[in-house]
């Protein structure tokens, strides 16, 4: 079956954003001239992706607005004869078919995938976390439904990190799989392992998921997890101990849009690309890094 629906969770408060967060939802955040959002609808339609659902909370309606045409843009950038630009705005409304549900409690990730059983009905999907862009020559979720595609179960996209800060995501028991450079076998994983004897490996799991419907029956019967939420990562472990799950170490550069780092260094990524903005902000870093 073709995946053809994307989650993207976005209910959370975006604590490590404040001040800014309070007042503006993270993921409407800019990367240069587009949010955060956008990027990551753009990833799943450039996977032949159709259907988005986003999962969010109160005052996030920014993010609906953005996909949605404004009469009175369109009437004021026609006035102008400003064409080009009104096209960009509607190629950003027909990306996809963006829809949005709110999760109304915040108890984690797992919950919130939960929130979609509906949209999702009997299909393969794919999710990602509404903190992770990954900037890559291939959509990440093109990469994962090629591997779906090819192994008929669910894939985990995974990187190594350093050994020392795997307590911050999640350990992965992982085999190679042969005839294959950068994907895995995987057949258990742990969510924030507290010691290094917990850790299966330093491979985890880094904002992008494809799984099956089966996942929503395992998570209403989740127990709370770490930090007391419901956790995805415990449901993918079930699914992984019972009939194993893939871990493609992906192609790309992950920035986690949820930390002030992250943020400043997608800006700078995309302001090197970006045609009204590469010139002066190359300059300007040049100049800037001789007093580093």
């Amino acid at each position: 079956m073709q995946v053809k629906k994307a989650i993207i969770p976005a209910a959370g408060l975006g604590t490590r954003m404040l001040p800014i967060s309070h007042a503006v939802p993270k993921e409407m955040l800019p990367i240069v001239d587009l949010p955060a959002i956008y990027y990551l609808v753009e990833e799943a339609a450039k996977s032949g992706i159709t259907d988005v659902l986003v999962i969010t909370n109160r005052d996030k309606d920014a993010m609906e607005d953005f996909f949605d045409l404004s009469v009175e843009y369109n009437a004021a950038l026609k006035a102008k004869g400003r064409e080009e630009d009104l096209a960009a705005l509607r190629k950003i409304a027909d990306l996809a078919n963006v829809y949005f549900l709110r999760q109304k409690e915040t108890k984690g990730l797992g919950h919130a995938v939960g929130r979609a059983r509906a949209f999702v009905g009997d299909e393969p999907f794919v999710i990602l976390y509404g903190d992770d862009i990954i900037f890559s020559r291939a959509p990440v979720c093109k990469q994962m439904i090629d591997v779906y595609e090819k192994y008929g179960k669910p894939v985990v996209g995974v990187k190594a990190v350093p050994k020392e800060l795997v307590s911050k995501y999640c350990s992965l028991k992982i085999y190679p799989v042969e005839n294959e450079d950068r994907v895995f076998f995987c057949t258990d994983m742990i969510e924030k392992p507290k010691t290094e004897a917990e850790m299966f490996s330093n491979y985890s799991i880094l904002g992008r998921v494809l799984a099956t419907p089966e996942i929503f029956d395992i998570i209403d019967a989740l127990p709370p997890g770490a930090g007391g939420e419901i956790q995805l990562t415990d449901a993918l472990a079930q699914v992984s101990r019972k009939g194993g799950v893939f871990a493609l170490d992906f192609e790309g550069e992950r920035y986690d849009l949820g930390s002030k780092t992250g943020f400043l260094k997608a800006n700078v990524v995309k302001g090197l690309e970006h045609p009204e903005t590469r010139d002066e902000l190359r300059a300007f870093l040049k100049e800037i890094a001789k007093d580093l």
